[in-house]
């Protein structure tokens, strides 16, 4: 499970935008299950998200698909590629920040807790 930050002044409409990034990126409706969010995509039998406090964070937690890592190498790489490159689309929708600030904004906090 990871949790991500949220960019200040767009927590109002995260749930919004959770519903939306589903939609519109991986082209799937996800089931709600209190509070949580849950799809099925590519690679991963279930990535689940939900908002933590206040939508000032929201929380991820995936698992990948077995049958797809025992797939010979080509037809899994396609496969993994694309949830990747669409799971990080759909990180900077949620969060309203990109993968670059995502890592400097981690890097700062691991500096903190050192």
């Amino acid at each position: 499970m990871q949790e991500y930050e949220v960019k200040r002044g767009n927590t109002s409409d995260l749930e919004d935008r959770i519903q939306t990034g589903f939609a519109s990126i991986f082209a799937v409706e996800p089931r709600k299950k209190e509070g949580h969010y849950i799809i099925s995509y590519g690679s991963m039998i279930r990535l689940e998200v939900w908002p933590g406090e206040k939508n000032k964070t929201v929380f991820m937690d995936t698992e990948t698909d077995p049958t797809v890592l025992s797939m010979p190498d080509a037809e899994a790489d396609k496969i993994i590629l694309d949830t990747n490159k669409k799971f990080r689309l759909f990180l900077d929708l949620v969060t309203c920040f990109t993968t670059k600030e995502r890592v400097k904004r981690a890097k700062k906090g691991v500096e903190k807790n050192e």
